[in-house]
């Protein structure tokens, strides 16, 4: 997997990013909020800019229009030529690429938050591409720390040898906060605060970063998707079971061989039956359904994460 260099400079563009999926209502308040009144999103030495990822579906309250926008910002959609025929979310990706990017440039964003909601039990979650990425790892060890008493844990999304296609690829840098359970199109207090709370402590982060403090290493664990797991079918696709209740709402807990993980219509269990302990994230998320996905299997992982230099102080100009 791809390194994600170490920033040399000071961060001065930095987006948060909300309604993505246009029916995750923390980011999407938050992000109309901040539309309205920035200042909370202004430090010392950068000003984040709210960015509302997908108007038009958060207007109908949809997960999108015509395709899904966080596996729309790939290299094929955003090179290709635009046509008055492409689907909305084909046109709103290299829109986004223009505003926050381009992909892959020196004149892209420094860095990305994107705002999520899960109807799965997944708590509070930072979401990153590849553990090769020191900033955002310390990024979100500077969260957990912030919040000791509440589990935030990390997961690596991409699977091995997949290309990007999440808003943050568009940036040089970035992440996504992925908070619940909250149901599709409702907004809960809670989630809604605790989004806002970590949203303030990750411009906090890079604040001190552009400020010139070091930050030393630290082991991290993460939680590595490995593969995904459909829910049983019938011979013309239709659902033939459903999650067991022993599975549902135990996101992160560990799924051993044996373990019953599908209740089928029928009456009889499916047992996992794989050859290694797994850690089931995303079990029975709403918005997988259609992507043919009950949950992904993940592997835990520790490991060193080096520490973050202090940037070099900016050269003087002789007399």
């Amino acid at each position: 997997m791809c390194t994600i260099p170490v920033p040399q400079e000071p961060l001065r563009r930095v987006a948060v990013t909300g309604g993505t999926h246009g029916n995750e209502m923390s980011g999407i308040c938050l992000v109309q909020h901040w539309l309205r009144a920035p200042g909370e999103l202004q430090r010392p030495s950068f000003s984040a800019m709210p960015v509302l990822a997908n108007p038009a579906a958060t207007a109908t309250c949809r997960r999108y229009v015509d395709r899904d926008l966080n596996r729309t910002l790939n290299s094929t959609f955003l090179t290709a030529r635009a046509h008055p025929d492409d689907p909305y979310e084909v046109t709103r990706a290299q829109e986004l690429n223009q505003l926050l990017g381009p992909q892959a440039s020196d004149g892209a964003f420094d860095f990305i938050l994107d705002l999520h909601n899960t109807t799965a039990n997944m708590g509070t979650c930072l979401i990153l591409g590849t553990i090769h990425n020191v900033f955002a790892m310390h990024l979100c060890h500077h969260l957990q720390m912030q919040n000791p008493e509440l589990p935030c844990r990390v997961v690596l999304y991409r699977l091995y040898g997949e290309e990007s296609n999440s808003l943050q690829s568009v940036a040089k840098n970035g992440m996504s906060l992925e908070l619940g359970p909250q149901p599709q199109g409702v907004l809960r207090a809670d989630l809604y605060n605790r989004m806002r709370a970590l949203v303030a402590a990750a411009l906090d982060f890079i604040q001190l970063f552009n400020q010139g403090t070091a930050f030393p290493a630290f082991e991290m664990e993460a939680y590595r998707n490995v593969r995904v797991v459909d829910f049983p079918r019938t011979e013309t696709g239709d659902l033939a079971g459903t999650v067991h209740p022993q599975l549902q709402d135990r996101d992160f807990e560990p799924l051993r061989p044996g373990a019953p993980i599908f209740q089928m219509f029928s009456g009889e269990d499916v047992l996992y039956d794989g050859e290694a302990t797994v850690y089931p994230i995303f079990i029975n998320e709403a918005g997988y359904y259609e992507k043919g996905i009950a949950f992904f299997q993940t592997e835990k992982l520790t490991f060193s994460v080096p520490a973050l230099s202090m940037l070099a102080p900016a050269p003087t100009l002789g007399p």
